[in-house]
């Protein structure tokens, strides 16, 4: 098939790895315009640019896919096939109606349940036991096109949005190659959502990164993980960010007001809400990521409240 290959982030560089092994290296990639990144803020080229460079594949970056020049662009690439992982752009009408077979999406999650920009940080605050990569047919709305396959994953208790990040990609790229046969042949008519189960995975903002210790113990720890590797969960320790990076909630209740430091030796213990937070791996303002022990050793928080 004539593939063409729209993605940004790292995410989608696994499943653009997978077709170019598989022998469907596509004709053309799409992604964001190079973005200022790094301390010095200079322009970095996304890992999908990055991989298809590497491999000799084209690479076009345009602001928006709505002008007549770029839906001509893709026109004269004769597509039979548009695959897109985290591009970050959306698709106009025109585009979709490019393709001969269409333009397929790998989502990461079991779809209806997290549509949106942050299925995987969202299904680990929820608490969800499983969570998995949906491939489905783009349509105009939001990731509510047919589903042509499903694949799901168990999601562990010490599994941050980072791990799961890795274990969705492969399993995303996985997955596409195994169905690019019946696509091909066109023997996956695709399975509608059922629009009663629908959850929106929100945009993730920085400010949901701030503890608040009156919540239980366990909402916090699923906070933790949820937002590592960013934005990365926070509270205020003498008024100064501290950064966590690493937590477990415990069973034990606490007899002191929320934020109180209730345990300090090889983790820091913090009473909540209900139950108490045990923090394994933090990063002080200005300082590398460390243990709580190896903090603890410098800086005696006995008695110490955290938090406003």
């Amino acid at each position: 098939m004539n593939i063409v290959f729209a993605g940004t982030p790292e995410f989608a560089v696994p499943a653009l790895r997978a077709l170019i092994a598989s022998g469907h290296a596509p004709c053309a990639v799409y992604t964001q315009p190079d973005r200022p990144a790094g301390r010095g803020r200079k322009l970095t080229a996304s890992p999908v640019k990055q991989l298809a460079a590497e491999c000799g594949i084209p690479v076009w970056q345009p602001e928006s896919l709505k002008g007549p020049e770029e839906l001509e662009r893709l026109r004269g690439l004769e597509p039979d096939l548009m695959v897109v992982v985290a591009y970050g752009l959306i698709l106009p009408s025109p585009v979709l109606a490019v393709p001969l077979l269409g333009c397929i999406n790998i989502h990461a999650s079991l779809l209806p349940r997290w549509r949106g920009a942050a299925p995987i940080q969202r299904a680990v605050l929820a608490g969800d036991p499983e969570t998995g990569v949906t491939l489905m047919r783009i349509e105009r709305r939001l990731d509510a096109g047919p589903m042509l396959g499903k694949r799901g994953c168990p999601i562990e208790p010490n599994d941050t949005a980072a791990t799961l990040h890795e274990r969705l990609a492969s399993l995303g790229a996985e997955m596409l190659i195994d169905m690019l046969p019946m696509l091909q042949g066109g023997d996956l008519p695709g399975e509608v959502q059922d629009e009663s189960l629908v959850t929106y995975a929100e945009k993730i903002e920085k400010a949901e990164a701030r503890i608040n210790w009156q919540h239980a113990a366990l909402d916090i720890e699923r906070r933790v993980r949820a937002f590592n590797p960013w934005p990365v969960a926070e509270t205020l320790l003498d008024g100064s960010v501290l950064r966590i990076w690493s937590a477990q909630a415990v069973g034990d209740a606490a007899n002191a007001p929320p934020g109180s430091v209730v345990g300090a030796a090889r983790s820091l213990d913090i009473a909540c809400g209900q139950g108490i937070l045990r923090i394994f791996e933090l990063q002080p303002p200005g300082k590398r990521r460390m243990s709580a022990a190896d903090f603890l050793n410098a800086h005696p928080l006995t008695g110490v409240k955290l938090g406003t």
